[in-house]
């Protein structure tokens, strides 16, 4: 196919945003085995699937301190993914993009997440299949 196609990549969004006081997380193409699926032959054989995250942060203006605990951390949301994706079997990714989107989501400044999750190895002629969300905080 020969140069690899930018739409299995989430387009960049205008997220980070001064006037607003919005900081844009992002997580890129974490890939994980999965068991997902509805149908017979995938049920019990975990399947690679590419997650991708965009969430909307709120920048409250004070200042960082350069500590942890004053920002999303990136690596919490990889656990709690990776704690999701091997936590039983889910039928489909839009269930998964829904899990995945209201984790993030209980962060008490995350305003908004976009979910693209990619099920890698279903058609040998196709690079990926799936879904993406938007899912906005209720508070």
């Amino acid at each position: 196919m020969g140069e690899v196609s930018k739409s299995r990549v989430i387009e960049p969004l205008r997220i980070a945003n001064a006037a607003d006081q919005v900081r844009h997380v992002f997580i890129r193409d974490l890939v994980l085995p999965c068991d997902i699926g509805v149908h017979p032959h995938e049920q019990g054989a975990p399947q690679r699937v590419r997650i991708n995250l965009d969430l909307a942060v709120t920048d409250d203006g004070n200042p960082l301190a350069d500590q942890l605990e004053n920002v999303v951390c990136y690596e919490d949301v990889v656990t709690r993914i990776r704690a999701i994706t091997s936590d039983g079997h889910i039928n489909l990714v839009e269930t998964l993009a829904e899990r995945i989107a209201q984790t993030c989501l209980q962060h008490p400044d995350c305003d908004t997440v976009r979910v693209r999750i990619e099920k890698l190895d279903v058609f040998e002629d196709v690079e990926s299949v799936g879904v993406e969300i938007e899912r906005k905080s209720i508070g």
